[in-house]
């Protein structure tokens, strides 16, 4: 059975020539961040991958941000994706938007400061394509697949594909009934053996397959 790197592997793509391929990380090894929570094997990559990985994806999450970002096991995120956290909110309800306390830095109380908004939650298994936005609270579901240059914010339901500005949802990727199965069997919580065991099951859609294997195992 081939060896899968672990979750605490910087690094986790090893070149034909031996060499470390650096422009794709475990994000669990290289965010060291209070408001970011990371499921084991969520990568991203970047052609020009920064110094910093949390202020990359999400400038707007600071360590002092009231919300969270929560991303599961297994998410595959592109190059140039930007999570727009809730930091970068302005208060749009009165005549003006402007965020006065910025500059004058009494916090307290500001009028001008919009309140907490709401963690953003990405499930397992999602792949964000390259360019994508999300929006402040977005709430995406296990299995989503993100189009490239989407702009998403909102609820988006397990399984779907959503494309475009604003982000809409395509199509389904799988009838209803496989979804639910697919959510009761939840293949991203096994043991990384197991689930490397059944890879082909996993990626060539074999259900039936993977319900043995979740009856063997358990």
């Amino acid at each position: 059975m081939p060896q899968f790197p672990a979750p605490e592997t910087r690094f986790p793509i090893t070149l034909p020539d031996g060499s470390l391929h650096r422009d794709t990380v475990f994000l669990r090894a290289v965010i060291d961040h209070p408001r970011w929570v990371i499921g084991e094997y969520s990568y991203a990559s970047s052609e020009n991958p920064p110094e910093d990985w949390a202020h990359e994806l999400a400038p707007y999450l600071y360590d002092f941000s009231e919300d969270r970002l929560i991303l599961g096991k297994f998410c595959q995120i592109a190059d140039s994706v930007r999570f727009i956290t809730a930091g970068a909110n302005h208060r749009y309800d009165g005549f003006s938007s402007y965020p006065f306390a910025i500059f004058h830095r009494d916090f307290e109380g500001a009028p001008s400061m919009p309140g907490p908004g709401r963690d953003m939650v990405i499930g397992n298994d999602v792949w964000i394509g390259q360019g994508a936005r999300l929006l402040p609270g977005a709430q995406i579901g296990d299995g989503v697949i993100i189009g490239a240059g989407a702009v998403v914010g909102g609820v988006v339901a397990p399984y779907q594909v959503v494309t475009g500005n604003p982000g809409r949802v395509l199509r389904a990727r799988f009838a209803p009934e496989v979804v639910a199965r697919l959510l009761d069997l939840r293949w991203w919580d096994w043991p990384i053996a197991q689930i490397i065991a059944h890879e082909a099951a996993i990626c060539g859609g074999d259900l039936a397959a993977l319900e043995r294997a979740a009856q063997e195992s358990g």
